[in-house]
């Protein structure tokens, strides 16, 4: 076998064995039958039993909220990050706050949960709605930081000394010139840190409380005690709207490129 296709073999391989037992689940999820291994024939009865469904309605909501605030405050402090590590240079306490930033990619997510579950303890804080959002805040900035700082590697600083030189005062120059410039960056860190919200089972489960249950949590309750065709549901929807998500956050990113392309091209030739 030549080395192309023994390549595109292995890749489609790769792919199935990923995306395969999505496929099957989503199919699954129109089974008429109540045995998900036996095909029934072709039904939306699990579909519309969701909404009578009240607990899995109500982890759904609990899963958007946090989702929304912490990828939102995870996407503020991961911006701020990138551009302390890369305007600023070599300061004192870089090396320890790089590693504050970073480490949460690299520690397991138990040993963040249990951590976090302590310091809440520690501090009295019930455990609730905004200990789940401050968790995940605390560990999807780094991906924001890493996406955006990335962008500002390449940033054409003459665009900004340029503002700056026209009398525009620093803070107006980053609304106004620096941030639409890595907007597609900071929308890209947005989707990255709601999509890892969105999923997480580990640490969830160490800072819920009551009321507080997020979807995967629910999820994995239930499918201890069997998994059934309204699981295969509500999986289905979610990966529908996370495919929708990402869909249109790249449509929206590249839209966004291809006008600073265009803003930079017209720059050029009016200088």
């Amino acid at each position: 076998m030549k080395p192309g296709k023994l390549d595109s073999t292995v890749l489609t391989l790769g792919f199935a064995f990923l995306y395969l037992p999505i496929l099957i689940l989503v199919v699954y999820s129109f089974n008429d039958s109540k045995l998900v291994t036996v095909w029934g024939g072709f039904s939306l009865k699990w579909y519309s039993s969701l909404w009578s469904n009240q607990g899995l309605l109500d982890a759904a909501w609990v899963t958007l909220r946090v989702g929304i605030m912490s990828a939102t405050f995870g996407t503020i402090l991961g911006t701020l990050a990138a551009l302390t590590l890369v305007r600023f240079g070599r300061f004192p306490g870089r090396m320890l706050f790089s590693g504050m930033v970073y480490a949460p990619l690299v520690m397991p997510e138990v040993i963040t949960g249990l951590s976090l579950l302590l310091l809440f303890v520690a501090m009295n804080i019930d455990r609730s709605l905004m200990t789940v959002t401050i968790a995940h805040t605390t560990f999807t900035m780094c991906y924001v930081a890493i996406v955006v700082q990335s962008r500002l590697l390449t940033f054409d600083m003459s665009l900004e000394e340029a503002a700056l030189d026209l009398g525009c005062p620093p803070v107006k120059t980053f609304f106004k010139i620096t941030l639409p410039l890595i907007m597609p960056a900071v929308v890209s860190g947005w989707m990255l840190a709601f999509t890892l919200s969105l999923d997480d089972l580990v640490i969830a489960s160490f800072t819920t409380g009551p009321g507080a249950t997020t979807l995967p949590i629910k999820i994995y309750s239930q499918v201890r005690l069997g998994v059934t065709p309204e699981i295969n549901a509500v999986c289905s929807i979610l990966i529908g709207l996370v495919t929708t998500g990402v869909i249109f956050a790249s449509i929206m990113t590249k839209k966004q490129e291809l006008q600073r392309q265009r803003d930079e091209h017209e720059a050029a030739q009016a200088a």
